[in-house]
């Protein structure tokens, strides 16, 4: 069984900037596209941005584009979320998760979840 290790959650006022870290404890087929989802309270997980851990060709949903960056680290076969400009409705946990493709994880059907970090945006 993977297990994804998140680091890096925190609180910032708006228009700071956190990174966040994900690693996977091996590679696999399952972990060919890594990325992120967020909650917010009262809302549903919503898939935010994935890495092809081969490619590394990245996708992002909209409200994000601009602001945050997803990256992979090919020496821990690890992934980083910087996200800049960082605005109140950001706040959220967000989830690493590994998938094998990006219909699969936009989709929401990743083969494995990181436990969440907190990241919390401030007025």
């Amino acid at each position: 069984q993977v297990q994804l290790v998140e680091s890096g959650g925190g609180a910032v006022q708006a228009g700071g900037s956190l990174r966040l870290s994900c690693t996977p404890s091996q590679r696999t087929p399952s972990t060919n596209i890594m990325g992120w989802f967020r909650q917010a309270p009262g809302k549903e997980r919503e898939f935010t941005a994935s890495i092809s851990m081969n490619v590394g060709v990245v996708d992002y949903v909209d409200s994000v584009t601009g602001r945050f960056t997803i990256s992979r680290d090919n020496t821990n076969n690890g992934i980083y979320l910087q996200m800049d400009n960082l605005k109140p409705e950001d706040t959220a946990v967000y989830y690493c998760a590994a998938g094998q493709s990006f219909r699969a994880l936009r989709e929401g059907r990743a083969a494995y979840w990181g436990q969440g970090t907190q990241v919390t945006v401030g007025q």
